[in-house]
C-alpha cells in the first residue's frame, strides 16, 4: 500500500503537499470568519491585513515552541530550526502567539466589536479550521500517523515503518463533533451568557488534545513535548471549567435577581446595575463586558 505523498514537482519546483494544506486551510478560516463577521453586522475590510499578521504570529510561536520542545534534537542540526516545510508545528505554540496578536489588533482595527464577542465569534471558526487542516496538514506528513499497528484502518506514510494509526483523521472527527456542539451553545447562550462559546471551545479542545497525545501520540518513556503537550491541555481544561462555571453562576444570579445580563434591562423594563464580580467590571447596561482568559492551542 502506497502512502500518502508529501510532495511532488511542477517543473524544476518542489511543492510540498503539507504546505498546500495549511494554505487551504488559512483560506478557510478567512472566509469563514468573515462571513460570521458579517452575519453578525460587524464590518469586516478590515480583516485582510489583521489575518496575515494572525497567520505569521501563529507560524512563528508554532515552529517555536516546536523547536523548544525538541531542542536537543534542533542543537545539532541548527540548520533545521525554521524547515517548516518538513512539518513541525505546536498548536498550542501557535495559539500562544496567534490569540493575543488577533486581539491587540481587532480592538484597533474595529473598536466596535467587543474582545468577548470577538473570542465567541472566532471559537467556532478555529475548531472548524483545526478539524479541517488535520487532514491537510499533519495527514499529508512524513511521519503523520500515530502509534504503529496492526488495525485494517492503519495508514501507510511516507516513512514507511508500517501502519500507523491515522490520529489527523481521528482529530478531525472530534473536531468537527465540537464544532457542532459550539454552534449549538452560540445559538442558545451566546446572547446570554456572553463568553461562552470559547471558553466551553476552549475545554472540549484541550479535553480531545489531551487524549489524542495520551493515548496515540505520546512516544514510549518520557518526551518533553509530549509532557507539556498534556499538561497544558489540562491546565486548558481546568481554566474553562472554572471560567465557564463562574460565567453560568453569574447568569444565574443576574436572572435571579431579575435583570438581563446582556442588556441590562430589569424585568420590568426599567434599567438595572449590575455588579460584574467575576470579570472584574461593572456593567451598567454596556454589553461590551470583556473577560479575561487563558486561550491555547500540537505537537
Amino acid at each position: 500500500m502506497k502512502p500518502i505523498p508529501v510532495d511532488f514537482h511542477i517543473g524544476p519546483l518542489l511543492v510540498h503537499t503539507y504546505g498546500i494544506g495549511l494554505a487551504i486551510t488559512f483560506w478557510f478560516a478567512y472566509r469563514y470568519f468573515e462571513r460570521r463577521l458579517r452575519a453578525h453586522g460587524y464590518p469586516s475590510q478590515w480583516l485582510t491585513s489583521v489575518f496575515i499578521w494572525i497567520i505569521v504570529a501563529a507560524i512563528l510561536g508554532a515552529r517555536a515552541m516546536h523547536d523548544i520542545a525538541n531542542l536537543t534534537y534542533y542543537i545539532h542540526r541548527p540548520g533545521d530550526i525554521l524547515a517548516i516545510w518538513e512539518g513541525g508545528l505546536s498548536s498550542f505554540g501557535g495559539l500562544i502567539a496567534a490569540v493575543p496578536t488577533g486581539i491587540i489588533l481587532v480592538r484597533r482595527r474595529c473598536p466596535e466589536l467587543a474582545t468577548i464577542s470577538a473570542l465567541d465569534l472566532v471559537a467556532p471558526v478555529l475548531m472548524a479550521a483545526w478539524a479541517l487542516g488535520r487532514l491537510l496538514g499533519p495527514q499529508l506528513m512524513i511521519a503523520g500517523g500515530g502509534h504503529p499497528t496492526n488495525q485494517w484502518f492503519g495508514m501507510y506514510y511516507a516513512d514507511q515503518v508500517g501502519k500507523r494509526l491515522p490520529v489527523p483523521i481521528f482529530q478531525s472527527v472530534e473536531s468537527w463533533i465540537w464544532f457542532l456542539i459550539l454552534l449549538q451553545i452560540e445559538r442558545r447562550w451566546a446572547k446570554e451568557i456572553p463568553g461562552i462559546v470559547i471558553t466551553v471551545g476552549a475545554g472540549l479542545w484541550g479535553l480531545g488534545r489531551f487524549f489524542d497525545e495520551h493515548l496515540w501520540l505520546a512516544p514510549a518513556g518520557f518526551h518533553v513535548g509530549s509532557f507539556l503537550v498534556q499538561l497544558a491541555s489540562v491546565g486548558l481544561v481546568l481554566a474553562s471549567a472554572v471560567i465557564t462555571t463562574r460565567l453560568v453562576l453569574r447568569y444565574r444570579r443576574q436572572k435571579l435577581s431579575g435583570t438581563d445580563g446582556h442588556t441590562g434591562q430589569a424585568a420590568d423594563g426599567s434599567t438595572a446595575q449590575v455588579a460584574d464580580v467575576t470579570a472584574g467590571v461593572v456593567s451598567a447596561g454596556d454589553p461590551s463586558i470583556e473577560l479575561a482568559g487563558p486561550e491555547a492551542g500540537d505537537q
